[in-house]
C-alpha cells in the first residue's frame, strides 16, 4: 500500500507528538519564555541556547495536544543550528504559513509542512504557533508568559 502526502504528514505529526525531539529543560539556558493556550489547555516552556548570535541548543518542556507537541519538537529541529535573526524569519515564515496560507521556501521549515492542514482549523492554528510564539519571546527576551488569547 502506497502512502500519499498526506498519509505520511500525518505520520511525521504522530510520530513528534508520541516522540517529541528536544524534550526537557536545558541545563544552563541562556533564554526562556513560557506560553499558554487557554482554548486547549496547552502550557509549554522553551529553553534557548544561544552563543554568538547562534541559537546553538532549544527545548521544550510541558503538556499539550498532538498539534502543539509535534510543532514544539519540530520547531526545535528547525530552527537549532540557525543565527538569532534566521530564527525570527523562520518563525515569521512558519506562522505566515497558517495565517495567510503562504507557501513554506526554507528547506529547514520542510516537515513543518506536515501542520499545513491545521489552518483549515481556526482554534488548531493556536496550537501549532504556540512554542513558536514562545520561541519568539525567548529570543527577544521576554520571559513573561506568552498567549495565545
Amino acid at each position: 500500500m502506497n502512502e500519499g502526502p498526506l498519509d505520511i504528514y500525518r505520520r511525521a505529526v504522530l510520530d513528534h507528538s508520541r516522540a517529541p525531539h528536544n524534550e526537557g529543560q536545558l541545563p544552563s539556558p541562556t533564554g526562556e519564555a513560557k506560553g499558554f493556550n487557554p482554548l486547549c489547555g496547552d502550557k509549554l516552556t522553551i529553553y534557548v541556547g544561544i552563543a554568538a548570535e547562534t541559537v546553538t541548543e532549544l527545548s521544550f518542556e510541558g503538556n499539550g495536544c498532538a498539534i502543539s507537541i509535534a510543532s514544539a519538537s519540530m520547531m526545535t529541529d528547525a530552527l537549532t543550528g540557525t543565527s538569532v535573526s534566521d530564527a525570527h524569519e523562520l518563525i515569521n515564515e512558519f506562522e505566515s504559513m497558517l495565517n495567510k496560507g503562504e507557501q513554506l521556501s526554507n528547506p529547514r521549515l520542510e516537515e513543518l509542512r506536515a501542520l499545513e492542514g491545521v489552518r483549515e482549523y481556526p482554534s488548531r492554528i493556536k496550537c501549532a504557533t504556540l512554542a513558536w510564539n514562545a520561541m519568539d519571546a525567548a529570543l527577544s527576551g521576554n520571559t513573561g508568559q506568552v498567549s495565545t488569547e
